[in-house]
């Protein structure tokens, strides 16, 4: 793997509650120069598709506790689609999930891929789930015909692990998210199976590749 392939891998990510439009912009130039893709704010995707246009773009849906109506969710998710995103990542209803609503967990997930052609993420933030939890998740995310599963929003305590990783990987092709900063972290994701990684530190893990490896 060269530098370019670890960027293609990478969602280069900025989603904090302060995030302003000069933030998007500059994550959205760091991503065109290193050849990675972008998950920035909803509200801000029109702007950055008609800023970066050669730069996968990603968007939240649900984000980030997912507790949205499911209406509301496949709403968002036309809205980001029709504004210019290329994926949608969007948030399980953990509450729902706990209570072993997995059909409606399911459903509300497929109700956001029946709703847009281009490939949903689905995030189960696997710090609030145990094992099995985390399996019926992905269960429920692979029924609905989502594109991957993803660790997490990067808003609740923990991030990806690798254990984690493994598990997922046997449903659908993972999204590493939350906590990864370097490529040690990110190469160790990689070989537990993840596909893609998320990461506001995008740059980093690619100069850490370069200099180091």
């Amino acid at each position: 793997m060269n530098d370019r392939d670890l960027a293609a891998k990478i969602d280069h990510t900025v989603l904090g509650a302060e995030t302003t439009l000069s933030d998007v912009k500059r994550v959205l130039d760091e991503a065109d120069e290193y050849g990675m893709n972008a998950c920035i704010p909803p509200c801000y995707v029109a702007e950055a598709a008609e800023y970066a246009p050669e730069v996968t773009l990603a968007t939240v849906v649900g984000f980030p506790h997912g507790q949205n109506a499911t209406a509301t969710k496949r709403d968002e998710a036309v809205v980001a689609y029709e504004d210019g995103a290329d994926e949608l990542d969007v948030v399980i209803n953990i509450g729902r999930l706990k209570a072993g609503e997995d059909e409606t967990v399911r459903e509300d997930v497929e109700e956001v891929v029946a709703a847009v052609p281009v490939p949903v993420k689905v995030i189960v933030e696997t710090a609030l789930l145990s094992d099995d939890e985390k399996r019926r998740a992905c269960a429920a995310a692979e029924e609905a015909d989502a594109a991957f599963v993803k660790t997490s929003t990067g808003f609740a305590d923990g991030g990806a692990e690798v254990p984690d990783v493994e598990l997922m990987s046997e449903y659908l092709p993972v999204k590493a998210s939350g906590g990864v900063g370097n490529y040690e972290q990110a190469r160790a994701m990689l070989d537990a199976g993840a596909e893609r990684i998320g990461a506001s530190s995008g740059v980093e893990i690619v100069e850490d590749f370069r200099q180091n490896y």
